[in-house]
């Protein structure tokens, strides 16, 4: 079985494809001025993205983990989120308070998807 690996950096991929599964790098926004509800939407918008080249979308998650730095925002990104997801077909999903790489990043979001 094959594996292809998109978006190269010297630590990692942003997405692997083996068989018929694909797994995205954690998403963070690119513009982090639009706070947790701004930064939900940059990211779900990446998402469509990467599962596009990898010729999925978000009708076939199987899991997501979603990294707050504060719970509290819980609501605001679930707001945004459930605006986004294909809602028959919702993921296994896994939403945690951490501390993320850089401070300006809210939000950061993994999904593994099926093709």
């Amino acid at each position: 079985m094959t594996i292809t690996r998109r978006h190269l950096g010297p630590r990692m991929a942003q997405s692997v494809v083996h068989g018929d599964t694909i797994y995205l790098a954690g998403q963070v926004a690119t513009d982090t001025a639009g706070g947790v509800a701004g930064q939900t939407e940059s990211i779900l918008g990446r998402i469509d993205q990467l599962l596009a080249e990898c010729g999925s979308d978000k009708s076939k998650l199987l899991s997501a983990t979603i990294y707050l730095t504060d719970i509290a925002t819980f609501g605001e990104m679930n707001g945004v989120w459930e605006k986004w997801v294909d809602g028959k077909n919702v993921p296994a999903r896994t939403t945690v308070e951490a501390k993320l790489a850089a401070p300006q990043y809210l939000v950061e979001i993994t999904v593994i998807a099926a093709r």
